[in-house]
């Protein structure tokens, strides 16, 4: 089983969403049908971004990597 982290960018307000799932396609789903409370509002979404990992802990850290200063300006750099 693999775990995904993924970025995504609001089409309304362009910030952006970091999180990570075991399956994308469904997390995706929740996400645009209003399913999650901290993006709810700022829908639509485009996916920007996605990396996959082997293990919940090693996604977790890549998630809380990005959502660090220095992962938000990595991130940045990639335009994204």
């Amino acid at each position: 089983m693999t775990y995904t982290v993924y970025v995504l960018k609001s089409l309304k307000d362009a910030k952006r969403y970091v999180g990570y799932t075991k399956d994308l396609d469904r997390r995706l789903l929740e996400h645009e049908n209003g399913g999650c409370k901290s993006t709810r509002n700022r829908k639509p979404f485009k996916l920007v971004y996605a990396e996959n990992f082997q293990t919940k802990s090693e996604a977790m850290g890549r998630e809380r990597f990005f959502k660090s200063s220095k992962g938000r300006g990595y991130l940045k750099a990639l335009n994204l």
